[in-house]
C-alpha cells in the first residue's frame, strides 16, 4: 500500500511539472539584409561629366571625343593620367572663345580664350586641314605639348602631333602655340573674324603666356572639327570599340536626356 501510494506521488508531480513548463516555440528566421551591389562608374565618363559642369557652352560630343582620344593614348603609354587638356573647337568660328584649358588633377577650367587657326582653312570658320609643309592649315587629332622657346612669334611652346597621318608633321612645319596681334578679338568689331596663322593654334598676346606655362612639358592639346576624313580614319577612337561618330552621338544624346545612364552595377 505504502508502494502505492509512492508511485501515485511521483506520478502527480510528473504531470504537475510538465504542465507547468512553458512550451518551446519555433523561433521565425529574421531575413537577412539584402545588399545593393555596387556600382562602378566609369573613370572616363566621370570625367566627362566633370568636363561638361566646368565649360557648360562647350559641345560635349566634342569634349567626350577628347577624353576618348586621352583615354587611348594614355592606355598606349603615350602620356601620363594626370596630364592637363586643352580642348580646340575648330567647328566654331573664331569670334567665339573655342579654346578650354582644364587641370584635370585639380578640376577646375583654367582658360576660355580665342584662338585663331590657319590661312589655309578659312576664313572665320576653318573647313579645311592638312597635315602638309606649306598649307597653312590647321591640323587636327591630339597633340603632346613640349619645349617652350622665344621665336619670330615671342614666347612659343611646341607640339608633338600624335595622330598619324593627321598631325604628326606638326613639329617638321613648326606647329606652335604662340602670340600674336592678329589673335586679339578687337580685330572682330573691325573685319567680322580674327586673323587667320600659317597653321598655328595662336593666341592673343595679353593671355599666350599664361596658357603656354600652363601646358608646356607633356600635356594635352586637342583639336577638332567636324571633318569626315578625320573622323572615320583617325586611329585615336578606336581602342575601346566606338567610332568618333558614335562617341560624338552618344555625348549629345546624354545632354539631349535620352541616356541617362553613367553607372553599372557589378554582377
Amino acid at each position: 500500500m505504502k508502494r502505492l501510494h509512492a508511485v501515485f506521488i511521483a506520478l502527480t508531480a510528473s504531470t504537475l511539472a510538465s504542465c507547468s513548463s512553458t512550451p518551446q516555440r519555433e523561433t521565425a528566421a529574421i531575413p537577412k539584409p539584402v545588399q545593393a551591389a555596387p556600382v562602378q562608374v566609369d573613370p572616363d565618363q566621370a570625367l566627362l561629366a566633370k568636363l561638361q559642369r566646368l565649360a557648360p557652352t562647350a559641345d560635349p560630343g566634342v569634349l567626350a571625343l577628347a577624353v576618348e582620344a586621352r583615354a587611348c593614348a594614355v592606355a598606349s603609354g603615350e602620356v601620363a593620367p594626370e596630364t592637363r587638356l586643352a580642348v580646340i573647337d575648330y567647328s566654331r568660328p573664331s569670334t567665339d572663345k573655342r579654346l578650354w584649358v582644364f587641370d584635370l588633377a585639380n578640376e577646375r577650367l583654367m582658360f576660355n580664350e580665342y584662338v585663331s587657326h590657319g590661312q589655309g582653312s578659312g576664313d572665320n570658320y576653318a573647313t579645311r586641314f592638312s597635315n602638309v609643309e606649306g598649307s597653312f592649315a590647321t591640323s587636327l587629332g591630339l597633340y603632346r605639348t613640349a619645349e617652350t622657346y622665344y621665336g619670330s612669334n615671342g614666347y612659343s611652346m611646341r607640339m608633338d602631333g600624335l595622330d598619324a597621318g593627321f598631325n604628326d608633321n606638326a613639329r617638321m612645319r613648326a606647329i606652335v602655340m604662340h602670340g600674336a596681334w592678329y589673335a586679339n578679338p578687337d580685330l572682330i568689331q573691325r573685319q567680322g573674324r580674327l586673323g587667320r596663322s600659317q597653321g598655328c593654334p595662336a593666341l592673343r598676346e595679353g593671355i599666350a603666356r599664361q596658357v603656354i606655362d600652363s601646358l608646356k612639358g607633356d600635356q594635352l592639346v586637342f583639336s577638332y572639327a567636324d571633318d569626315a576624313p578625320w573622323l572615320e580614319r583617325s586611329r585615336q577612337f578606336g581602342c575601346r570599340g566606338k567610332s568618333a561618330r558614335q562617341v560624338l552621338a552618344s555625348a549629345r544624346a546624354v545632354r539631349n536626356g535620352s541616356l541617362p545612364v553613367m553607372a553599372t552595377a557589378v554582377p
